[in-house]
């Protein structure tokens, strides 16, 4: 299995790349958020899924391997294949869909062309624990910029109040945006009003 390749580009549009590796071109379908991340480079690192089926065989690249986890969590929603997902990563950042998912924000989700009210329930309804668990993200919480792991104090703290862990996950990553230096003691006070 290919997990990444490294090379120069030699086409670049915003829908799809071709890198070149000791003298091979590969063509490589790529998201809008690739595109941005590859614009202006000459060589790139593009992370790989190898999509394969009987009748065709492609290669979907991307930027960063926490947008490559993002793009196999969503195909392996049932109804969502991979030009849907790859639409997807094309309407909204990695971090919007996540957000969404989690907020089960379904008029976001159904606003990316392709997705309807049920995809976009399914969608929600499938991938909410794995999301708010952290799978699908590179980071190793939603809340790696807090000090000393205060984030991770504030989420014990909440959930021990009662509060339910994917909606004091929710707070506390909402908290993190705005003042990712809190302290623990802010960080529960300002969750708190959002619980």
């Amino acid at each position: 299995m290919i997990d990444y390749i490294k090379g120069k580009i030699e086409v670049l549009t915003p829908t799809e790349l071709t890198l070149e590796t000791y003298g091979i071109g590969y063509h490589i379908l790529i998201s809008l958020q690739t595109y941005e991340g590859l614009n202006g480079k000459s060589e790139a690192t593009v992370y790989i899924h190898h999509y394969l089926r009987e009748d065709e065989e492609l290669y979907y690249g991307f930027a960063t391997r926490d947008e490559r986890e993002l793009f196999r969590l969503l195909i392996g929603v049932s109804g969502i294949g991979a030009s849907t997902a790859r639409m997807m990563l094309s309407s909204l950042t990695a971090d919007e869909i996540r957000n969404a998912i989690i907020a089960e924000d379904i008029n976001k989700i159904k606003s990316i062309k392709g997705i309807g009210l049920k995809s976009a329930q399914r969608l929600i309804l499938e991938l909410k624990d794995k999301v708010v668990k952290g799978s699908g993200s590179e980071a190793p919480a939603l809340f790696a910029a807090a000090p000393n792991g205060a984030a991770d104090e504030a989420t014990t703290a909440l959930v021990m109040l009662g509060f339910t862990k994917a909606n004091v996950n929710k707070a506390v990553a909402a908290v993190l945006k705005e003042k990712p230096s809190a302290s623990l003691e802010e960080i529960i006070k300002l969750a708190l009003k959002r619980l």
